[in-house]
Order: structure tokens, then C-alpha cells, then sequence
């Protein structure tokens, strides 16, 4: 599978990103997390970028895990069921 390159803004930062996933998926994870970094500007407007931008990986990771966690106990349901 070959590499897609392309640069995505970020709270207004330009960023070269290079993966495997296609360019709209990129974008969307770009606009996510600018969209998230926004967020938690606006709750909290003294907050460095750094900062900003920690805190956004660690909301996203949150709801990443309650989701991996939600996926998981959906599965264990199933195969209980089909078992």
C-alpha cells in the first residue's frame, strides 16, 4: 500500500502528514483535532499551545478507550450469545 503525503492545518499550524490511510481520512483526523484544541480554547483561553494541544490528546484518547472499551464488552455479548 503506498504512502499518501499532504500538509493539514492544525490550530493554525501547518503540518506535513505522511500515511497509509487516504486523504479524506487524514483530513478528518486533522479537522478532529483542530476541532478539539479549538474546544478547549475557548473553555479556556490562557492555555498555552503545548498545553492545548496535551490536553486534546488526552480527551481523544479518553473517548478512544471508552469507545474500545464499549466495542468490547458489545463483542463479549455477541459471543456469549453465539456460543
Amino acid at each position: 500500500m503506498s504512502k499518501n503525503k499532504m500538509s493539514v492545518e492544525i490550530y493554525g499550524q501547518s503540518y506535513p502528514i505522511v500515511s497509509k490511510a487516504n486523504p479524506a481520512h487524514m483530513r478528518e483526523v486533522a479537522s478532529l483535532v483542530d476541532h478539539k484544541m479549538r474546544e478547549l480554547a475557548e473553555m479556556n483561553p490562557r492555555l498555552d499551545t503545548t498545553k492545548l494541544a496535551v490536553l486534546s490528546a488526552c480527551n481523544i484518547a479518553d473517548e478512544f478507550l471508552r469507545l474500545k472499551q464499549e466495542f468490547d464488552e458489545l463483542m463479549h455479548l455477541v459471543e456469549d450469545e453465539t456460543i
